[in-house]
Formats: C-alpha cells, structure tokens, sequence
C-alpha cells in the first residue's frame, strides 16, 4: 500500500468514525473524480482490514460503512466509478456471507436432512410392518414452485422424420472467354433495413407521436423477454445518435423524449458530449418491470 493510500484509508476511517460526512448525501467537497475512485478504494481496504469488527453482533462499524458507501453512491457519474461502488458493496456482502458461515458452522447435516424429509413427506404404509414411506410426488409438487416447471407428461420436441442432406455436385467452371465482362452486383440486399434499424423506426415515430414517456412503457413487452431487450437495444442506438434524450423528473423516473441529431461540425468541436452508463437489466428486472407497469400501457408493439 502506497503512503498516498494509506493516507486515505486513515482519513476515511476518521471521517466512518465521526459520521459527519456520511450525513451529507451530496458531499458537496468531492469535485475530483479520480478522489472519488481513491475513496472507494481505501473503503475496499478498510473492510479487509475491519472485517472481524463487521461481523461482531454490537458493532457499528458496518452501519457506518454502509452509510459512507450511500454517499459516495450519490455522486457516481462515470462507468469506472459504478464498478468501484458494485465491487465494494460485493466485498462487504462476501465478509458477511462468510462471516455467517463460519458461525452456522457444518450447516445441516445429512441426518437433519433425512429427519426432515420423513417429518414433513412421509406417510404411513398399509403393510402389516408399518414402515413410513416418503411422499416422492408431494416433493415434486413442491420443487415444482422453486423450479417454475409444469406438472405434466413430457414430449420429444423436433423433426421425427429427418433425412440424410444430398451433397449437391461441383459445377464446372466455365473457361472464360475474351469478350466476357463480369456481371453488375446488385447491391438492393444491402440497402435492405435490419430488424434494428425497424425498430428504431418504429421507436422514434412512438417518441414523435407522444413527445416524452416513460422508459419502462417503451420498452416493455409483456408477451417477450427477447424483445424487451430489443428494444432496450434500439433504444440505446437512438440515444448514440442523438436522436433520443434520457432525463429523470424530481421523482427518478426515466422520461425519454425525441430530438434532433447534432451535426458532425457540433460533435468535432465537443459542444455535443456523449455521456454513458451502465444499464442492468435480466429476467428478474423484467418480470419487475411487468408488474410496475400496468397492462396495455406497452408502447412498442409485438413483433412476430
């Protein structure tokens, strides 16, 4: 650790211990990017080194530590910067997963195991000896929950009558002759639109129509996770040619409105400036997404 570190990791314990700025949620003082990626550094550092006082049940130092990251996270701008907050919030989530692992200590044993599928799936046999069997298909519906599968017979899906492919035979070349001239490409294939450029069409005539809505109401489709992350898709590209612009109200809703593209001469001289972040989204996130929005507000249509 370098004495410029070291450094910052005392003037971050000093400023946990006292939680003065850790109040502040603007931190106003923290101007410097680069200080801000030091700070999330030294936070790494001090977890490492703090990670027994964490785990202990009367100390305050992982309240206070969570508190610092808040703030710190209301100032993250840049890419660089959301990593450094996701990897120190994982560090202090990975000391209290084995921090926790080390006091349940074996976990459960393959007795407890065995105990308690007797207990809670067994039932009495109609033998004279009275033996306890187990419920096997009371366990299936109940993994059937945790697994999302459907109870019912299961088919084989695909071709049943497939057939060898013939090879098709090598067509001899032609010699070419003197008054031969090569044939014209025909290049209406390549001026043909992609599915991309289609949706981003399709995109820009809803913003258009409707001037400024809501993120989640145009990109949702209910009926497809592979389309919600087309038009998630579409949507960037839109925004990568300025033709698209993100904002959030004073209640962090994502309002998406349409706009005129800036010129080359605009971007050459930097007065248009691309700004990135990183946008999370899974089928979790989408199945979330299904539930916040309400049904037949979807804007984007479904594509067959």
């Amino acid at each position: 650790m370098t004495e410029s570190e070291k450094t910052t990791l005392l003037t971050i314990k000093h400023e946990i211990d006292s939680d003065s700025e850790a109040n502040d949620p603007n931190y106003q003082h923290v101007t410097d990017r680069r200080t801000l990626r030091n700070r999330y550094l030294a936070v790494k550092n001090l977890i490492l080194d703090e990670r027994d006082d964490l785990s202990s049940i009367d100390s305050a130092k992982f309240k206070s530590i969570v508190k610092y990251l808040e703030s710190l996270h209301q100032i993250v701008l840049k890419p660089r910067e959301q990593i450094a907050d996701a990897e120190a919030l994982l560090d202090i989530t990975n000391t209290l997963l084995t921090s926790v692992k080390a006091t349940n200590g074996d976990g459960i044993t393959i007795s407890d195991f065995v105990d308690s599928l007797v207990r809670d799936f067994g039932k009495q046999s109609s033998r004279p000896d009275g033996r306890t069997l187990i419920d096997w298909k009371k366990i299936g519906i109940e993994y059937s929950d945790a697994s999302r599968s459907s109870r019912g017979c299961r088919t084989m899906i695909g071709p049943m009558d497939t057939q060898m492919k013939q090879r098709k035979a090598r067509r001899k070349r032609a010699r070419l002759v003197e008054n031969e001239q090569p044939a014209e490409v025909d290049d209406t294939d390549i001026k043909k639109k992609t599915n991309t450029d289609i949706n981003m069409a399709t995109m820009f005539d809803i913003l258009r129509k409707h001037r400024i809505v809501r993120l989640e109401q145009l990109v949702l489709n209910r009926n497809s996770f592979a389309q919600t992350v087309e038009n998630i898709f579409a949507l960037s590209f839109l925004v990568k040619d300025g033709r698209a612009d993100i904002k959030l109200d004073e209640k962090g809703i994502h309002l998406v409105s349409p706009k005129n593209a800036p010129t080359a001469t605009a971007i050459a001289s930097k007065e248009v400036v691309y700004n990135h972040f990183v946008f999370r989204f899974d089928f979790k996130d989408w199945k979330l997404m299904k539930d916040y929005i309400e049904v037949g507000h979807e804007l984007m249509p479904h594509r067959d």
